[in-house]
């Protein structure tokens, strides 16, 4: 009977921590400013503003992978962009990338 209580209580708090943790989006759009393209790696670093639907919360300057490496002959470093990224188990990757 105490081995069932525990398990019981374990599964309890197991579900309240999933129902009380804050949900954090899989996807985002945002705008941002192109610094640099690295087009042999596929990535492009921008600065971009807070993007919160993927918890962050400050403005910030990042590298990012590229689902598709060709998007980045339409952009080059400094023109303002407006990009989607996804967020999975290895990491963020911008999905689409257009000039504003």
């Amino acid at each position: 009977m105490r081995k069932a209580r525990r398990t019981l209580a374990s599964a309890c708090f197991a579900v309240a921590t999933l129902i009380a943790a804050p949900a954090v989006a899989d996807s985002a759009s945002a705008t941002g400013q192109v610094t640099k393209i690295d087009d042999g790696a596929g990535k492009v670093t921008i600065k971009h503003g807070p993007i919160k639907a993927l918890d962050m919360p400050d403005p910030m300057t990042m590298v990012y992978r590229v689902k598709d490496p060709a998007s980045l002959k339409s952009v080059k470093a400094g023109d303002n962009v407006k990009f989607d990224i996804d967020h999975d188990s290895s990491g963020y990757v911008v999905t689409r990338i257009e000039k504003k």
